[in-house]
């Protein structure tokens, strides 16, 4: 976005009286805008969404777009609250002292309180790999395969959940699709869970190999065990963080999240609140996903709204159900877990797995919708938090 149109954006903003509390939020995924439109439940907050994209992402759904079998973006309109702002810019740096927000294309927001939602991205992947983890590249990817014949090979790096979505997704399309796992087919799932995946992965003609790719070259990978011959190679191994957080003075954890107390709250600074991908509550990471994200973003935002009304704020209190796979449009993988993310022995598999995952990817953004409509609506179905532990002056 040009000076000129971030500056129109922001110069379209009211002005409000001084009992106005300016709160700016990063990133615009599924922490942010919940976070955005909850905060709204105060009339007296000025809210502005930071957003790099025009558009919403369900990253969710990023193997689709790849295949050709759904899409993944959304306008943002019916996303966010009455009365929340969209600037559509990224976050150059965060000047604390001044409370505000420098973005890329020059302009600045400043801020009463900051509720940092910046996400995640994929790893950089070596040269001749495309990677998958954004937007932009899930279209390129999308336009590579089209160049593809049917048969030509294909390589997906990663046995993680996107890697098996997406592997399973273009296999069900007739790829000719091999699955290099690094080791270990869904690792954060039962024996149960990866013996159902890597049923179906089975049944739609996929090849896992338990192995590690050291060089990706423009028509092979190298593995620990050999040469594997691919067309394309797709890389779904590994996510990091933005270092905006670090280039701006922020404690982080060691691969960059900014580090906060149980409410979410910068150890640094009283005024930041952080939510999602980007967070280390106490220091220790959620795992990445939307069943994360989304009570952070509701708890970053009624952190910041305990601090305007001068009251302490709840603790994170993350309750996890499990993990949901699709492997392909048809059957899916549920993985049930304990409250603390670690898997239980059950498994829903097949045709009905399928049907779970879709219903929780429609009610995922349902529920983003539904805090759109009526902020506060969804305060009770992500849970309440519990008291904090301690206070950040």
């Amino acid at each position: 976005m040009s000076r000129p149109a971030a500056l129109r954006c922001l110069e379209g903003m009211s002005t409000h009286s001084t009992n106005v509390t300016k709160v700016v939020v990063l990133g615009g995924g599924y922490a942010g805008t919940l976070a955005a439109s909850h905060l709204r439940t105060d009339p007296d907050t000025e809210v502005t969404l930071v957003n790099p994209r025009p558009e919403f992402v369900q990253r969710i759904r990023l193997h689709q777009l790849v295949a050709g079998t759904g899409e993944a973006t959304l306008g943002f309109d019916g996303l966010l609250a009455a009365g929340v702002r969209l600037v559509v810019d990224g976050a150059a740096r965060i000047d604390r002292d001044a409370r505000r927000v420098e973005l890329e294309s020059g302009a600045a927001l400043d801020y009463d309180y900051l509720v940092y939602a910046v996400g995640s991205r994929g790893a950089v992947p070596p040269a001749h790999a495309y990677p998958i983890a954004e937007v932009e590249h899930a279209r390129r990817l999308r336009a590579a395969l089209a160049d593809l014949p049917l048969d030509a090979p294909v390589t997906v790096v990663g046995g993680g959940l996107t890697g098996i979505e997406t592997a399973a997704e273009l296999a069900e399309r007739g790829r000719a699709v091999t699955l290099v796992t690094g080791g270990t087919l869904a690792p954060s799932l039962s024996e149960k869970g990866r013996r159902s995946i890597a049923g179906t992965l089975a049944g739609l003609g996929v090849t896992v190999l338990d192995d590690v790719v050291t060089e990706v070259r423009e028509d092979a990978v190298v593995l620990g065990g050999g040469e594997l011959a691919a067309a394309l190679t797709v890389w779904t191994a590994g996510f990091e963080v933005p270092d905006l957080a670090a280039r701006s003075g922020l404690r982080t954890d060691e691969v960059g999240r900014l580090v906060t107390d149980d409410t979410l709250t910068s150890v640094d600074d009283g005024r930041i609140v952080a939510a999602g991908d980007a967070a280390a509550p106490s220091g220790r990471a959620l795992r990445m996903s939307c069943q994360a994200a989304q009570p952070m973003g509701l708890q970053a935002a009624r952190t910041v709204l305990s601090r305007i009304a001068g009251t302490e704020p709840r603790a994170l209190d993350p309750r996890f159900v499990g993990s949901c796979v699709s492997v392909g449009r048809h059957a899916g993988t549920v993985q049930v877990a304990r409250k603390d993310d670690t898997p239980l022995d059950v498994v829903i598999g097949g045709r009905m797995g399928a049907a779970v995952k879709e219903f929780v990817c429609r009610g995922t953004m349902m529920s983003i919708r539904g805090e759109a409509r009526r902020p506060g609506s969804i305060a009770r179905l992500l849970g309440s938090g519990r008291p904090a532990r301690q206070e950040v002056s």
